[in-house]
């Protein structure tokens, strides 16, 4: 069993194309270099200010662990840090074990994008 986080954002009115574009451009590829398993993300089907990023990890010392050096790197902090927190109201996570089989079953795929 592995753990994902579910990170829930509510985001500032009218922000969301913008965040999501931040996220597109400057997070996520800045979290894969990193080897954060981005299962999927994006905005919430339900309310316009919802967002959403799903990652996984080993277990709760990784989670923990990258997350801390993450987001403390310079990379993170000189780079997209400041636009994307700007956009958040506020944020919520939910972390759970699951099997691999789950996981892939919440992973994005290529085409669906």
């Amino acid at each position: 069993m592995r753990v994902i986080e579910i990170r829930s954002y509510r985001l500032r009115a009218g922000s969301r194309e913008r965040f999501h574009q931040l996220v597109e451009q400057h997070s996520l590829p800045l979290m894969q270099a990193w080897g954060i398993d981005v299962l999927n993300y994006g905005p919430s089907l339900q309310d316009e200010t919802g967002y959403f990023l799903m990652r996984a990890f080993a277990d709760l010392a990784e989670l923990d662990a990258v997350q801390a050096a993450f987001y403390a790197s310079p990379g993170w902090r000189q780079g997209p840090r400041e636009a994307i927190i700007e956009l958040i109201e506020s944020d919520s996570n939910v972390v759970l074990a699951l099997s691999e089989a789950a996981i892939d079953g919440l992973r994005l795929k290529a085409n669906q994008r």
